[in-house]
C-alpha cells in the first residue's frame, strides 16, 4: 500500500468522498453530519492523504485537520467497498497518529457516529488507543456523534 499525501479534488477521490458523504447523510440526521465536503479537505489546516495498491487503484483516505499546535483531529477516514477486510483504515490510522507525533501533536481526536453503521469505526479507533471523550473544538454534545481522543507520543528527537 502507498499511502501519499494527494489533492482532494482528484477524480477518484472524489468519487470516495461523495459516497462518503452520502453515506453519512443516509446514516445520520442532517445536524449531526460533520464530515467534510472536497472544498473543506483543501483549506490550509487539513492534510489529506490517499491510500493506492501498486497499480495506483484507490483503496481509502483520510485527513487530519489541525485545531491548535497540540491537537488535531481525523477527518474523512474512508476505505473503498473494494478494499474493505485488507487492512487499510487501519495501516492508513497508523500513519495519521504517527504523523500527528512527528508533527509534535499531544492529542489527537476524532468524531464518528453512535449509529450502529459505525460500530466498525469505533472498534478500530479503540484497538488504536483511542476512548471516548467530550467534545473537543468546536463540536458541541449531540447524541448521534461519539467523539474519541488519543494522546501522541511526539517523534523523539534523532541522536
Amino acid at each position: 500500500m502507498l499511502i501519499s499525501v494527494e489533492d482532494p479534488a482528484r477524480d477518484d477521490i472524489s468519487a470516495l468522498l461523495a459516497e462518503h458523504l452520502a453515506d453519512m447523510f443516509a446514516t445520520s440526521p442532517a445536524e449531526s453530519v460533520h464530515a467534510l465536503d472536497v472544498a473543506g479537505l483543501q483549506v490550509p489546516a487539513v492534510t489529506f492523504w490517499s491510500v493506492r495498491d501498486d497499480d495506483g487503484v484507490l483503496l481509502g483516505c483520510g485527513a487530519l485537520k489541525e485545531h491548535s499546535v497540540t491537537e488535531a483531529e481525523i477527518k474523512s477516514m474512508r476505505t473503498t467497498a473494494a478494499a474493505r477486510g485488507r487492512g487499510v483504515a487501519a495501516t492508513l490510522l497508523a500513519e495519521l497518529v504517527r504523523v500527528a507525533g512527528e508533527r509534535g501533536y499531544d492529542r489527537l481526536n476524532l468524531e464518528t457516529g453512535a449509529e450502529d453503521y459505525f460500530a466498525p469505526a469505533r472498534r478500530l479507533y479503540a484497538r488504536h488507543g483511542f476512548v471516548e471523550c467530550g467534545p473537543f473544538a468546536d463540536y458541541v454534545l449531540d447524541p448521534n456523534s461519539i467523539f474519541m481522543t488519543r494522546e501522541v507520543r511526539p517523534a523523539s528527537p534523532s541522536g
